[in-house]
Order: C-alpha cells, then sequence, then structure tokens
C-alpha cells in the first residue's frame, strides 16, 4: 500500500457520511441514466475533495 493511499478509517465520521451519500447521489443519477451519460463529474469532485482532506490530516497538515 502506497504512503498516500486514504483508508476508509482515515475519514471523519461527518466525512463518512458526506461520502457515502455522494456516492448514492451517483448511484441514483447512474440508475436514471436513459443512455446519454448522466455527468458524475461535480459529485465526484467532492468526492476527490473530502479525500485530499483527509489525506493532509493524515500527513500531519503538510
Amino acid at each position: 500500500m502506497a504512503k498516500n493511499d486514504v483508508r476508509f478509517s482515515d475519514f471523519t465520521t461527518g466525512e463518512k457520511i458526506r461520502v457515502v451519500g455522494l456516492v448514492a447521489r451517483m448511484a441514483k443519477r447512474s440508475i436514471a441514466d436513459d443512455g446519454s451519460g448522466r455527468v458524475l463529474k461535480d459529485l465526484q469532485a467532492r468526492v476527490e475533495r473530502i479525500e485530499k482532506q483527509a489525506q493532509r490530516r493524515k500527513n500531519g497538515g503538510k
């Protein structure tokens, strides 16, 4: 496992709840997709920001 990997245990409870909610919204959009290819980039970007926060905290704020 690389040094920069973030495990689910590295997230705070609030971050876990937010990530789970965003993943659920992504799933809902995918299910509602009629073949036009729903865009999930906005939700993916929000999850990535949360992951970066957890990574910074794990690395000691660097």
